[in-house]
């Protein structure tokens, strides 16, 4: 079957709608191209598998077109797609960056182009600072601010990508490796393996006798667009993507040095290397070794948990390994036992197709026995989020209604929480009454609008959601979106004061472009002993598999399963909320 997934079939759509409103092209073409991209990434069939079924007809599925369905066809068969080659020639590669820039956009990217000969951050950054882009009609001194902090961020975006579209190249890669017979052992290192919630790019290790072999092999994995540089065991690849993957093969008693080094981070392991030099010993990726003269002896190198015992420490689970804390657990005896996928009994932030979910109550359920969970709740918008079809307060109680049928019929084997993400209000207040609040199970409080206001106001709005008796936990409290949005001013030593004491939850929320809160104040939320909720935020049925995103981030942040609510029974849960 091709390698032509969904995923990147959707993206070279988006691509085409991105170039195509750059050039100022017809606006319904435009939105065929994004709707298109939308219905294929999210459909649950492969479209390649569908077009090699020669009984499918892809125009049969709702938003494809007899057009878009001959491109999906040229893409799985060929891999590319000449009417976006021909839109990549007219215009420069460069000027793709600009689209990255949040606030920016299509049109204004192809405003600044055109008008100022931009075509590239670089100097769209000289253009702003030179305040030539405010001049431009539609601009002005706000927007080119906008501009000028969104930079970075695009900068960032050209450089790293998210954790879990590195786990899908990782995926690929190891199916792919798996297939060389002259792979003895083999694992992912770096950044990826700490589990950082954006990535630059992949460390590979294998143990193998025959270094060229192995090479060779990987070599020949389609995805690759050129070879950086290959030498005696190690070797550099750029995929298509642009994303850099490294290579190197090593030998059994190595291996778990080479791990424990590529792992890093570089923080970390000038700590280790300290601990090592103190014990007249030292460490680099081929092992520990006690220094004699001008001998080195081997000392240890085959596993990581030899490295780290050798130097008279435990093995920390790559996830902690960044010079903050753990050092001093370490030292204490006190490593925690961090949480893990397994121990997750409920998801408690989801939408159905209410308001803009794509699955409902029934599926969202089903979905979650599947992966395990005891128990949900349904979380849709309310009202201000009106372009999410937000519900009113009748609309709320009348799925209330239906929550409360849906139980009964579960007869205790699963239980569904009658909730609801409430919008803290720009002026201050809840969207809904408290009246009906107080009906609920489970109410979130969001942040949607507004977030360019001053951090007071942000903060007291939040401050004024915590002290609501009805109000359960914040959802993604800083706003951010990675690669996308900064997170929106907030002081978060006095959002943690308040919710420790009146007894609010805080949320990592899981979506992969939130990781919100990040895992520096997951750490700060727990040393306040407030219980961290890992939500998926579900707006499908896939949407749940994110979780293993936000148990990530949990564990980077030191947490284990007592320090996360979701991890207890919907009876021990309720013991836990003081309101």
């Amino acid at each position: 079957m091709s390698s032509m997934t969904n995923t990147k079939i959707a993206e070279k759509f988006e691509q085409i709608a991105d170039l195509l409103e750059f050039q100022g092209s017809n606006p319904f073409r435009i939105r065929a191209y994004r709707n298109g991209a939308k219905v294929i990434r999210d459909y649950p069939v492969s479209m390649a598998s569908l077009i090699e079924d020669e009984q499918k007809d892809l125009t049969s599925i709702d938003g494809i077109g007899k057009d878009l369905a001959e491109k999906c066809q040229t893409l799985v068969q060929t891999g590319s797609l000449p009417m976006l080659d021909e839109l990549l020639a007219e215009i420069p590669k460069t000027v793709l960056d600009l689209l990255r820039v949040p606030g920016l956009g299509p049109k204004k990217a192809a405003a600044v182009h055109k008008e100022l000969g931009v075509a590239t951050l670089e100097e769209l950054k000289a253009a702003c600072e030179a305040g030539e882009v405010q001049k431009l009609k539609g601009f002005g001194a706000k927007t080119e601010q906008a501009i000028l902090g969104g930079l970075s961020i695009a900068s960032a975006a050209n450089k790293r990508i998210l954790w879990i579209k590195a786990n899908a190249i990782a995926e690929q890669l190891r199916t792919h490796m798996n297939a060389c017979a002259a792979i003895e052992k083999f694992d992912f290192a770096g950044s990826y393996r700490r589990g950082k919630e954006t990535i630059g790019d992949l460390d590979i290790l294998a143990v193998s006798t025959d270094a060229d072999a192995v090479m060779d092999h990987f070599a020949t994995f389609e995805d690759i667009a050129s070879v950086i540089g290959r030498g005696g065991t190690k070797m550099s690849v750029r995929l298509e993507n642009g994303f850099q993957v490294d290579l190197r093969v090593v030998s059994h008693e190595s291996f778990g040095a080479a791990m424990q080094y590529f792992t890093g981070s570089k923080e970390h392991n000038v700590i280790v290397r300290g601990i090592a030099k103190k014990r007249g010993l030292k460490v680099n990726e081929y092992g520990v070794f006690k220094t004699n003269d001008d001998q080195d002896e081997y000392v240890a190198g085959g596993s990581e948990e030899d490295v780290y015992a050798a130097l008279g420490l435990p093995c920390f689970p790559p996830e902690l390994r960044e010079a903050r804390r753990e050092f001093d657990w370490a030292a204490a005896g006190q490593l925690p036992d961090l949480i893990q996928l397994k121990d997750i009994k409920a998801d408690l932030h989801m939408h159905t197709v209410a308001t803009d979910g794509k699955a409902t109550i029934q599926q969202m359920i089903a979905a979650a026995q599947d992966r395990g969970l005891k128990y949900i709740a349904i979380t849709d918008h309310s009202k201000r989020v009106s372009m999410a079809n937000g519900l009113d307060e009748s609309r709320l109680l009348q799925q209330w209604q239906e929550i409360d049928r849906i139980n009964e019929d579960l007869q205790k084997s699963f239980h569904v929480l009658k909730g609801i993400e409430c919008d803290i209000l720009e002026a201050g207040g809840m969207d809904l009454s408290d009246e009906v609040l107080a009906q609920a199970d489970w109410v979130i409080a969001s942040v949607h609008y507004g977030q360019k206001q001053p951090k007071a106001k942000i903060t007291a709005r939040i401050l004024g959601a915590i002290q609501n008796p009805y109000v359960t936990m914040i959802a993604h409290p800083t706003g951010r979106l990675l690669n996308k949005r900064e997170p929106y001013e907030v002081d978060l030593d006095q959002v943690f004061a308040a919710a420790a004491e009146h007894g609010t939850l805080m949320e990592l929320n899981a979506n992969p472009y939130r990781l919100d809160l990040d895992d520096v104040f997951c750490g700060m939320a727990k040393d306040h002993g407030i219980p961290i909720v890992i939500n998926t935020d579900a707006h499908s049925v896939d949407g749940l598999d994110v979780m293993v995103c936000g148990i990530q981030q949990a564990r980077r942040a030191g947490l284990t399963k007592h320090d996360v609510a979701n991890t207890r029974t919907w009876n021990q849960l309720q013991k836990l909320l003081r309101k």
